[in-house]
């Protein structure tokens, strides 16, 4: 699906959260650092021309640092050459949590066209959160601030952690339970890494529990560091997460419990394409005649179809992510 595959811009660098795993402070600082509104438009205008009619993804690590900018100038700006070119893309960008608590932001985004927001969640576990210095989504209602996000029609894709020092053997279930209740589709899980440079990879120098550069893929079943649950009980609990959140039946009551309440932002590239169809068609000989998942693709497909027909092409798209990510996890 062209969906997945995004041109991308960038409206900032810089971060001002700073958490002990995370190199962006880092590279970048934490003052956020702005591109113009105009600057912004010259781009979009630049891929429109070219004949772009599908995803772009904003690179920004916190897309939401600098509010002003984006309440006064940016997502108006948007807003209106997406109007004065009938909505040609959909917006895809990575937030921190606490956009949940903006909801004049959000609706500018929506506005703008902005249907994807990738969310660092990390974990349910407070004590984890304290740990890593995630402030941001201490002492909050991470589910209901998910599903907020959604009513103004976000589709919320998360990143989650296991192998916090603090993680207590119950993690996996927690991890699987909160997905599983969140509804976030795109779940992504990775086993904690220390970034050099970061306060993570200092503390763990300091304690000599470094054993190897990181490889900078934190769901290759790696780690480079000697972690405070017994290594196998970590990657086996890790293991059966992400095969659980994987497998057709938890995944696929993701998909239902998402498209039940989603009210999708109206983007032209949301819409049904020749690209679509394609994969479409593809899709019913893998996933529907030889997948393992096919009474759930089928499943999927009618009750998508005749109840929520605008939907139908998101679900096929859901369909394939879902074949995409069990193949990944399969090669290791």
């Amino acid at each position: 699906m062209d969906k997945y595959i995004s041109m991308s811009v960038q409206y900032s660098r810089g971060c001002p959260f700073e958490c002990d795993f995370c190199d962006i402070t880092k590279l970048y600082g934490r003052k956020p650092r702005t591109k113009t509104k105009e600057q912004i438009i010259t781009e979009l205008e630049y891929l429109y021309e070219r004949g772009w009619r599908a995803g772009v993804f904003f690179v920004d690590d916190n897309f939401i640092a600098n509010r002003r900018e984006l309440k006064n100038d940016i997502l108006p700006a948007i807003s209106k050459w997406m109007e004065e070119r009938n909505r040609p893309f959909s917006f895809v960008t990575q937030a921190s949590i606490d956009l949940s608590d903006d909801e004049e932001l959000m609706g500018l985004m929506a506005d703008a066209g902005f249907d994807v927001v990738f969310v660092g969640i990390e974990t349910p576990n407070e004590e984890g959160l304290a740990e890593c210095n995630k402030f941001q989504n201490e002492n909050r209602d991470l589910i209901a601030a998910v599903k907020k996000m959604r009513r103004f029609g976000f589709q919320v894709q998360g990143g989650f952690i296991v192998g916090f020092d603090s993680d207590p053997p119950s993690i996996f279930k927690k991890q699987i339970e909160f997905i599983q209740e969140s509804g976030i589709v795109v779940a992504m899980v990775g086993l904690l890494n220390a970034l050099q440079g970061t306060k993570l990879h200092q503390r763990l120098k300091r304690e000599n529990r470094l054993v190897d550069d990181s490889t900078g893929d934190n769901t290759d079943f790696s780690m480079n560091f000697i972690p405070k649950m017994p290594y196998e009980t970590l990657l086996d609990g890790y293991k059966d997460l992400v095969k659980t959140i994987y497998s057709p039946d938890y995944y696929y009551n993701r998909v239902s419990r998402f498209l039940k309440s989603h009210i999708p932002v109206n983007n032209k590239a949301n819409r049904f394409s020749w690209s679509y169809l394609k994969a479409f068609l593809k899709s019913i000989f893998v996933l529907g005649i030889f997948g393992q998942e096919r009474f759930h693709y089928w499943g999927l497909f009618f009750k998508t179809l005749f109840a929520r027909p605008r939907l139908f092409p998101l679900a096929i798209t859901f369909a394939i992510y879902g074949y995409h990510f069990r193949k990944v996890f399969e090669r290791y």
